[in-house]
Order: structure tokens, then C-alpha cells, then sequence
């Protein structure tokens, strides 16, 4: 691990803009094996068994971006999370004309973890939710305002998350 920390250390040294997943795609490691790999302040570990605790709470939160990459593809939505029930397997997610719709099955999630990185020159904190192999299912990033500043309840409660699961991940 002390080999892949210093190798991210100098990819975000040298490339700052650099995504987690390009640099596991260089490196040759899953994308949560970089995102563990970052500074122990800019990341913790919760476990899997809290995501639909955890989607239901970001459901009160207001507007977030919600990120799913698929075959080099960025999808987005920008819209308060929906909440969900479950049925038949899935956490369905039922959410209005702009919101996001899906079925997310929660069992397929080893690990979420919170991640706290500027980005192009600007604060951003997400929850990245991942599969037993390492591999991103999605992304929940902290919303911004019309001005691209973050909502400051959001990343207060986001914080006080990764302050509460830091022992866990630094275990």
C-alpha cells in the first residue's frame, strides 16, 4: 500500500485534475484501491450495509450531482436524490420529472467511501459507492448554487460523515 500511496501522491502532484479512475486505469489497480490510497484526511471508509441509510439521509440534503461512468461515458444528474423503497432485489429510486430513476442493487456494494479533493482549483467532497472488485457503481457529489459554490449544510454534514467513519478507515 506505502508503494501505491507514493505513486498517487505524485500523480496528484504532477496532475492535479487527474480523476481517481484515470489513475487506477495508469496504475493498473481499481479505483478504490487509488481513492484509499489518498491522503488518510482526504478520505474515509463507511461500510456497505449503510447505503440505503446513507441514500435516504442525502435524500433530505437538497440538490446533488449524481455520477455514473460507463464505457468511458459521464452521465450526470444534477437534482435533489429521490428517495427510495425497496422491492424485488432493488433499492428503486422514484424521483420526479428531473430527478433521477433507478434500481440500485445494494448488495452488489463493498464499500463507500467519502472523498474530500479540490477539483479544477475548486473544494469538492463526493461519496463514491463501489463493487467487491474495486470498480465505481456511482458517484454522489455535494450540490453547488447557481454562483458554483457548495451548499455549506451539505458539506458540514458530509464532513461530520467522514470525521465519524475516519476511525474505521485508518483501522
Amino acid at each position: 500500500m506505502q508503494v501505491l500511496r507514493q505513486k498517487i501522491t505524485q500523480l496528484m502532484t504532477d496532475e492535479p485534475n487527474l480523476l481517481p479512475g484515470d489513475m487506477a486505469i495508469r496504475l493498473g489497480v481499481s479505483e478504490y484501491d487509488v481513492v484509499c490510497a489518498f491522503p488518510h484526511e482526504m478520505v474515509s471508509v463507511m461500510p456497505a450495509k449503510e447505503a440505503q441509510s446513507l441514500l435516504e439521509t442525502i435524500a433530505q440534503w437538497g440538490p446533488v450531482t449524481v455520477i455514473v461512468q460507463s464505457g468511458g461515458s459521464i452521465f450526470e444528474v444534477k437534482a435533489p436524490l429521490p428517495r427510495g423503497k425497496v422491492a424485488r432485489g432493488y433499492y428503486n429510486l422514484m424521483g420526479e420529472e428531473g430527478q433521477l430513476h433507478g434500481h440500485l442493487k445494494l448488495d452488489a456494494m463493498a464499500y463507500i467511501a467519502l472523498l474530500s479533493r479540490p477539483f479544477m482549483g475548486k473544494e469538492s467532497h463526493y461519496f463514491g459507492f463501489f463493487s467487491k472488485q474495486g470498480d465505481s457503481i456511482f458517484k454522489i457529489y455535494l450540490g453547488r448554487d447557481e454562483q458554483r459554490r457548495l451548499f455549506p449544510e451539505q458539506v458540514e454534514k458530509f464532513i461530520q460523515l467522514k470525521q465519524q467513519y475516519q476511525s474505521l478507515y485508518e483501522e
